[in-house]
């Protein structure tokens, strides 16, 4: 039996194969039934496979494609199919039932867009993106599919009956992955025009971002100039194929996979300083640490009063403004509040009060962090988890890890209100 190897220490015996594609083969792994094993070919096809080629090494650069794009969506917190790369041309994956739908979205319109849309012209901007769904279908060429027929068709995997909530969430977390990628796309300088994903549903009856995510599945335009394209459109344009062709194609593919490289962002470059005026105060501080925490922030904490050791405290704060991070402060004071007011009126970072009141004060303590000097541009906020959140939004201005941990977990909140609205009107309807 054929294996795929990882590292030196570790090995996959593949099973049968599950399906094979025009590009890849999925096969199952012995005694493993949860997990299956995604090998790329060497192989480049257009038009429903009508226009296809060898492309010796597009399975490794695919496979580094997809890994990187998936580590980058794991990162964030989007739950997919992903586990780990094995080989040069194999992944690991979360073995699912697939959907055959494909789920497009676009930012600029091209493509066969405009042939469906006349009169729309190249390059109008969406916004919000542009969702589309395709039903997989090679012998009549991917139709287009409205929700409804998604629905219609009663689809059910892994006993998930794919219904109005879960083409929801679907549609909802493919635009999540295309704003995630395209903000990513967008520090290299390129715009990632409209890209096509697919999901899964698990063993265990989650739906995740599944198959594989690489230069076949977008448009990428280098500082948005259709003409510069290097993705897979260079190779449906062509009507005749050299090998000359061929290595511009492989060349264009190997300069995206090498660009997906996140890791600068993934270096601590901020700190939320979070002050107290109190040691009492370490509690409600402590919280909100643990949700700076979550978003992956960097924190750091200090005991300083504003009123008892003024120069204490502007002593602390310069110190942090003297490390060239990008700094937030978290001021955290009851009573009457002057740490959060005194560090607005002498820094230029930004400044959050979280005062820690509770029912029987915050009437009277809440005052003294709402009602400042002018000049002063302290926000306040009552709850530990909100002042992380503002704290991440303002990070995340500039790094679009942060930022996609906050859309994600919005996405998250919703996903738990919808599943348990729907858990409760089935309730309801056995009643």
């Amino acid at each position: 039996m054929a294996t795929t190897e990882v590292g030196s220490d570790e090995t996959y015996e593949l099973g049968k194969v599950i399906i094979e594609g025009k590009t890849k083969i999925v096969y199952e792994i012995k005694n493993n039934p949860k997990e299956c094993i995604l090998m790329s070919k060497d192989r480049i096809t257009a038009g429903d496979g009508v226009k296809a080629h060898n492309l010796e090494g597009k399975a490794a650069i695919s496979t580094e494609t997809c890994a990187k794009v998936f580590n980058l969506l794991n990162k964030v917190g989007i739950k997919t199919a992903f586990i780990k790369q094995t080989s040069s041309k194999a992944l690991l994956s979360k073995k699912c039932e697939m959907i055959p739908i494909e789920w497009v979205t676009r930012r600029l319109a091209t493509g066969s867009f405009l042939k469906r849309q006349p009169g729309v012209p190249e390059g109008y901007r969406f916004y919000p993106p542009k969702h589309e769904t395709f039903f997989k279908d090679d012998a009549n060429h991917d139709p287009q599919w409205s929700v409804e027929q998604i629905i219609s068709a009663k689809f059910k995997f892994n006993g998930v009956l794919i219904g109005p909530t879960e083409v929801d969430i679907m549609t909802r977390t493919s635009i999540l992955v295309f704003e995630v990628l395209e903000k990513f796309w967008a520090t290299k300088d390129c715009v990632l025009v409209d890209m096509k994903i697919e999901f899964g549903v698990d063993p265990d009856g989650q739906i995740l971002v599944a198959d594989v995510i690489d230069s076949d599945s977008w448009r990428l335009w280098p500082s948005g100039d259709k003409r510069l394209m290097v993705d897979k459109q260079v190779y449906r344009n062509l009507t005749t194929v050299t090998n000359s062709d061929l290595d511009t194609v492989r060349r264009n593919f190997e300069w995206v996979a090498k660009k997906i490289d996140f890791s600068e962002y993934l270096i601590p470059n901020h700190l939320v300083v979070i002050l107290m005026g109190s040691p009492s105060d370490k509690e409600h501080c402590e919280k909100i640490e643990k949700h700076c925490q979550s978003f992956g922030l960097q924190t750091a904490m200090r005991v300083t009063s504003a009123h008892k050791g003024t120069e204490e405290t502007l002593s602390i704060v310069r110190y942090y403004e003297s490390l060239g991070l990008k700094i937030v402060f978290i001021a955290v004071a009851g009573r009457s509040n002057g740490l959060g007011p005194v560090v607005s009126a002498n820094s230029a970072y930004p400044v959050i009060n979280c005062p820690p009141v509770n029912s029987g004060n915050v009437d009277k303590d809440i005052w003294s962090s709402l009602n400042v000097p002018s000049g002063l541009g302290c926000a306040t906020v009552v709850y530990p988890e909100t002042a992380a959140i503002h704290a991440a939004q303002i990070l995340g201005l500039e790094n679009f890890i942060i930022w996609g941990k906050i859309r994600t977990r919005q996405l998250d909140n919703y996903v738990s209100l919808t599943k348990s609205d729907k858990e409760l009107a089935g309730q309801k309807a056995l009643v």
